[in-house]
């Protein structure tokens, strides 16, 4: 494939505008994201929203093409540090680890948990980006997408009305969902007949259950999302929904309910019991799975894997030698600064572990080398998964809960126990975290420039200085929302106090304190005296996967672990794989996102086959297939671009307390049908209608 900016062509790239609106955007979309992954438990990718961004800014100073993608590369990356960080770093707080979140001591250890795993992960993905990057058989969907939105922006005319135009429906429709004119899902428990089963002899089993039936979720991004991926990646992915859905949580249900729920329970309690037996359930049977998908997909990548590195190393002693020069397109950080990054992320791991968890030096030293082997195992699978279908459905909550397990077990085998192997086990998931979703979100960025002709050292250099700055930054706004809301749900309780004519409270240890002590005290201790819920883990803050973390690493070094459901999801990848399915991982990771997200994603899949089987009605040639897969790319790129940037948009409206009208009654799911309709005739009919004549000549390919 030729890059649009041939590797003879040295347009301005690594400028300090470029570097620095990347920043910028760094910054504010990692805080957004955080936000967004405490509340939800989700974050938004920030590929498209920094492509647009930096597209914009860098035009308004007549700026290369070369430095958009420079400044949407290091801008994105703080959206993947938050990812791992916000997965991780509560859980020292909700397991007990940091009573109080806000010191300087707290505050240096995450800074260097976060910086330590985005030096990894970029290290790693600089050994891995010719091997993942220059795979074929990986259709990278958002950095193609991505790609498109600057070479739409480059090129004008038609692209780029195409483009803005799907950004524009993306974002309308995800205002409204945001304002709630609609229901964005539907959802309805189905019951089934209660009985009894005979079992061996005069056991019986009573049973009760159903199933939670689900729309696909009215999400113009997911929908983008499968129609570039296509409809057979889409229906793999959807097929472990079908899985988890349509047959763990039923079956699961039937046994569970009547020891469970009292007679006559109403349907919103089945609804709660099928989603809890999803999270705490089938989501650990997923992991498990995936366990055995990551390892299966390393072993089918082994021959290709060291040949990537052989070449790494055989490029770097011609250059050396002067003997071969490496094109600037294919040119990575220096082999020896790779080593010196990696021996950097371990000599840091050692010393977090030894003298700030105080845990011995000959356990700190084996928790460094298991960092950098689950490091690069899931560095390596997350760029993968990222191949397959975007870092927006990269599941790294997944991927740290194995490197999580792993760590623990290992701790245990060591003697390893209480707080301190705790706080160890945390330490390592977290940097492991990190690592994952940095380089996840980096070989997304270096596939785009790859396709755009960006310089590979220089994107890696900048996104060097993004995890930097984001490393540094992103603690303020984790300490602001943990801090913040404890201060109003305190300011709170204690106002229901004085109207109760309360003078004196009682704190768990049993000390008194007047309603004005209480009100001096810091955040934290403010919480215990109160016994508020409220910070992370809260209701507020539920920061869903670091309370996984936190009680999968106590289970674990406390001996108190399901275990059975992980060899039970083990049992099923083994079985995946015998079958011969062509992605156990993808199918793993259908089973462990919701169902409205993978049946979004199918159903995009859907409308790409329906695009490609009426265009072979037509007896459309080459040339008008081409023009039909870019214009359906840019597309998908606008929906995408234009869901995420409102989706931003409303989390910095709640991120800063400001206030809008949402309408009263979101539950008319009959318009979101219409929307779904009309988003896939736009699909369908816009690139068909504009495939051009059969005697033009064929544009360059979107479908890389």
């Amino acid at each position: 494939m030729q890059p649009f900016v041939p590797s003879d062509h040295n347009l301005r790239e690594f400028s300090l505008r470029a570097v620095l609106i990347g920043l910028v955007m760094a910054v504010i979309l990692g805080s957004a994201n955080a936000y967004l992954g405490l509340k939800a438990g989700m974050t938004i990718a920030a590929t498209y929203p920094a492509a647009v961004i930096g597209m914009a800014l860098i035009k308004l100073m007549k700026g290369t093409i070369l430095e958009e993608n420079m400044a949407r590369t290091v801008g994105s990356i703080g959206e993947s540090v938050a990812a791992g960080a916000i997965f991780t770093v509560p859980a020292f707080v909700i397991s007990g680890i940091w009573p109080k979140f806000f010191t300087a001591g707290n505050y240096v250890t995450s800074s260097l948990i976060m910086f330590t795993g985005g030096v990894l992960g970029i290290m790693f993905v600089a050994l891995l980006r010719r091997v993942m990057v220059e795979d074929a058989e990986l259709p990278y969907p958002e950095s193609v997408a991505a790609a498109e939105i600057h070479k739409a922006g480059a090129r004008g005319g038609s692209g780029t009305k195409f483009l803005f135009g799907a950004m524009g429906i993306g974002a309308s429709v995800q205002a409204l969902v945001q304002l709630s004119l609609f229901a964005s899902a539907w959802e309805k428990f189905v019951h089934f007949k209660t009985s009894a089963i005979n079992l061996v002899g005069t056991w019986k089993a009573k049973v009760a259950g159903g199933m939670l039936l689900s729309s696909p979720g009215i999400s113009p991004a997911y929908m983008g999302v499968g129609y570039i991926i296509g409809p057979k990646l889409g229906a793999l992915n959807f097929s472990g929904g079908i899985i988890a859905w349509g047959l763990l949580v039923p079956i699961i249900t039937y046994f569970l309910a009547p020891g469970v729920l009292p007679e006559g329970a109403v349907e919103g309690d089945w609804i709660a019991l099928s989603y809890s037996v999803w999270k705490f359930i089938v989501r650990p049977i997923a992991i498990g799975g995936m366990l055995v998908g990551a390892g299966f997909t390393l072993f089918k990548m082994r021959k290709s894997l060291v040949a990537g590195l052989a070449r790494s190393v055989s490029d770097v002693k011609k250059a050396a030698s002067g003997d071969h020069v490496v094109d600037r397109v294919n040119k990575d950080l220096p082999f020896t600064y790779v080593l010196g990054g990696l021996a950097f992320a371990a000599a840091v791991t050692f010393l977090v572990t030894w003298q700030i968890f105080h845990v011995g030096a000959m356990v700190s030293f084996v928790a460094a080398l298991v960092m950098v082997i689950l490091g690069f195992f899931f560095a390596a699978i997350s760029g993968y998964l990222v191949g397959i279908m975007g870092s927006s459905n990269n599941p790294i909550s997944g991927l740290t809960l194995t490197a999580l397990v792993l760590t623990a077990l290992v701790m245990v085998i060591l003697g390893v126990k209480g707080q301190e192997g705790v706080a160890a086990v945390l330490g390592v998931a977290a940097i492991v975290c990190v690592s994952a979703a940095v380089a996840g979100e980096m070989l997304q960025d270096l596939k785009a420039g790859h396709i755009l002709g960006g310089t590979p050292w220089r994107m890696e250099m900048g996104d060097l200085l993004g995890v930097a700055l984001a490393s540094v930054v992103l603690f303020i706004p984790l300490m602001v929302l943990h801090e913040g809301d404890i201060t109003a749900q305190g300011t709170k309780r204690i106002a229901e106090l004085t109207a109760q004519q309360v003078q004196v409270v009682t704190a768990p240890d049993g000390r008194t304190y007047s309603l004005d002590e209480v009100k001096k005290l810091p955040a934290d201790q403010k919480k215990a005296v109160l016994s508020l819920d409220a910070g992370f883990g809260s209701k507020q803050l539920a920061a869903p996967q670091a309370g996984l973390m936190a009680l999968l690493s106590r289970g674990i070094v406390e001996g108190k672990m399901a275990w059975p459901l992980i060899i039970v999801g083990m049992m099923m990848g083994l079985a995946f794989i015998l079958m011969q399915v062509k992605s156990p991982m993808l199918v793993s990771v259908g089973m462990y996102l919701p169902l409205e997200t993978t049946f979004a994603i199918f159903l995009g899949g859907l409308i790409k086959g329906a695009v490609e089987m009426f265009g072979a009605k037509r007896g459309l040639n080459e040339a008008q297939k081409v023009r039909v897969e870019n214009n359906g790319v840019l597309l998908a790129a606008g929906l995408i671009a234009g869901e995420a940037l409102v989706g931003l948009l409303f989390a910095s409206f709640a991120f800063f307390e400001v206030k809008y009208k949402i309408f009263p009654n979101p539950g008319m799911f009959w318009i979101s049908l219409l929307i779904l309709a009309g988003i896939a005739v736009y699909l369908v009919k816009v690139p068909l209608d504009n495939a051009g004549e059969a005697d033009e000549p064929a544009p360059p390919s979107a479908n890389f």
